[in-house]
């Protein structure tokens, strides 16, 4: 765990442990279901927990802040901002229930108490929220048009209500359409290692 801790000082024992069982129980999960892509399992603490921290980097949530993690998969990065965030409150959403199951039980096992999880597609979420999350999921222009119903217009944590994403690569015609609007950091900012050279936070109020 030395990435995680090296960049996140202030963790609590019950976070340190936290963050530990994740790093147990996924591996032994994706030798069941494929939640990880297997070249990418051996780098789980840098290229998934780490890199859903990054959100982290670009914004505190204040206590009571309530956070939807969209496609989120096998956790992320819902899970490990739940973890960093235990006073806010974070819905996790997956239309794939193998990898929503999968979770709920690092979830549970890792007492994460701060979750809830809906299987289902994102047309289905009746709740409101202060921020979207989400990683490498579709298109800005797709999430969009999803998630303006959700937000809740307002300033929780420093900044306007709204969408954060982690994407990586060339976002120059993706991001067109919000160009007046967007603000985009290099996650390489936060972090040193080379796996981040390439992937950045896209935030767009709401």
């Amino acid at each position: 765990m030395t990435s995680i801790t090296r960049y996140f000082t202030q963790l609590s024992p019950l976070q340190c442990q936290q963050f530990e069982t994740m790093l147990r129980l996924y591996p032994e999960w994706n030798a069941k279901i494929n939640v990880i892509s297997r070249k990418d399992i051996d780098n789980l603490e840098v290229a998934h927990i780490l890199h859903s921290l990054a959100i982290a980097r670009f914004v505190q949530f204040a206590p009571g802040t309530r956070v939807l993690d969209l496609g989120t998969g096998g956790g992320f990065p819902g899970l490990p901002l739940a973890v960093l965030f235990p006073e806010s409150q974070f819905h996790l959403v997956d239309r794939i229930g193998k990898k929503l199951r999968v979770a709920q039980d690092i979830a549970s096992r890792a007492a994460i108490t701060n979750v809830t999880m809906q299987h289902g597609d994102i047309r289905e979420v009746k709740a409101s929220f202060d921020f979207v999350v989400s990683r490498a999921v579709m298109p800005l222009p797709d999430i969009v048009p999803l998630v303006r119903r959700l937000v809740e217009r307002g300033q929780h944590s420093g900044i306007p209500n709204g969408l954060i994403c982690l994407k990586g690569g060339d976002l120059t015609d993706e991001l067109r359409p919000f160009a007046k609007q967007v603000l985009v950091e290099d996650v390489a900012t936060y972090f040193d290692e080379p796996f981040f050279e390439s992937k950045r936070i896209v935030y767009l109020p709401l």
